[in-house]
C-alpha cells in the first residue's frame, strides 16, 4: 500500500491509499483533473471518498465525485455545510463512533474540534496499512487510539510564529484568534502524538502546513526528535509507502 499526496495546504487537501487492487481517496479538496491524474485514470480501483468537512479546500471536487460515480462518505452536518442532499445515491452518511466498510477498509470516524458544521477524523483500517489515524483541521484530540500503524495529522502553524507575526502586525488578531481554535499547532501535535502508543508506527505525516505561520524543516526534525520515528512533511507529488511491516 502507498500514500499518494495529491495536495496538502489551505489551496487544497486530497490523499489517496492504494495497492495493485483498490484505492481509498480521503478528502477531495483538489479540481478533479488532479485526482483523476493522482488515481491514474483508474476508477475501477476506487472504493470511495471520505470527507472530513464542508470547507473548500477539503471538499472542492465533491460534486464531480459524485458525478463520476464515486461514493462519499461524510456526517450530515458535513452535507448539509457542502450544499447536498444526504439522500443523494451517491452520499453516505457516517456517525462518529460507527465503523462503516469501504471495500476493504474498516473506518471509523470521531469527533474533532474546528469550525465547521459536523468536522471529524478518521481511524482506518486495512490488512495492508494496519491502522491509520488521519487528523486534520482541528485544535485538539480528546481521544486516544490504539494499535496505530501509519499516521496522518495536522501540523498547521507554530505559536511563537504566529505571535511574533500578530506583535509585528503582519496578522491581524481575529484571524490569529481564527487559527488558534480551527488548527493544530506544532505543541500540540507533539502531545496528541506522545499520548499514543507509537511502538508499532511505521511512518507519521505531517499535514496542513499553514503557508506563512510554519516551518517545514524544523516541524519535521522537532516530530522526528519528539517521536523518533520515520517523519514527512506532505507535499503534492508525495509517495510513501504505507504498508503494516516495514519493509
Amino acid at each position: 500500500m502507498v500514500l499518494r499526496i495529491l495536495g496538502s495546504n489551505s489551496a487544497g487537501n486530497c490523499y489517496i491509499l492504494e495497492n495493485d487492487t483498490e484505492s481509498l481517496l480521503i478528502e477531495c479538496g483538489v479540481r478533479i483533473d488532479a485526482i483523476l491524474k493522482g488515481l491514474r485514470y483508474n476508477l475501477k480501483k476506487l472504493r470511495g471518498c471520505l470527507i472530513s468537512h464542508e470547507h473548500g479546500d477539503h471538499c472542492k471536487a465533491v460534486k464531480d465525485v459524485m458525478a463520476k460515480g464515486i461514493s462519499v462518505f461524510a456526517t450530515t452536518g458535513t452535507y448539509k455545510g457542502m450544499g447536498i442532499d444526504s439522500s443523494h445515491h451517491r452520499a453516505s452518511v457516517i456517525q462518529p463512533g460507527t465503523q462503516f466498510h469501504v471495500g476493504n477498509f474498516r473506518v471509523i470516524p470521531f469527533d474533532v474540534k474546528h469550525d465547521a458544521q459536523q468536522p471529524v477524523g478518521f481511524l482506518i483500517n486495512h490488512p495492508e496499512t494496519g491502522t491509520v489515524l488521519f487528523v486534520t483541521d482541528t485544535y485538539y484530540v480528546k481521544e486516544t487510539f490504539r494499535g496505530l500503524n501509519n499516521i496522518i495529522v495536522e501540523c498547521n502553524y507554530s505559536q511563537e510564529i504566529l505571535d511574533a507575526k500578530l506583535e509585528a502586525g503582519a496578522t491581524p488578531e481575529f484571524l490569529r484568534n481564527r487559527i488558534f481554535k480551527s488548527h493544530m499547532n506544532l505543541a500540540t501535535c507533539k502531545d496528541l502524538l506522545l499520548a499514543n502508543d507509537l511502538s508499532k508506527v511505521n511512518n507519521i505525516v505531517l499535514i496542513h502546513l499553514s503557508d506563512s505561520n510554519s516551518n517545514a524543516k524544523q516541524f519535521q526534525q522537532e516530530i522526528t526528535a519528539t517521536t523518533g520515528k520515520k517523519v514527512y512533511v506532505a507535499e503534492a507529488g508525495l509517495t510513501i509507502d504505507f504498508n503494516k511491516q516495514p519493509f
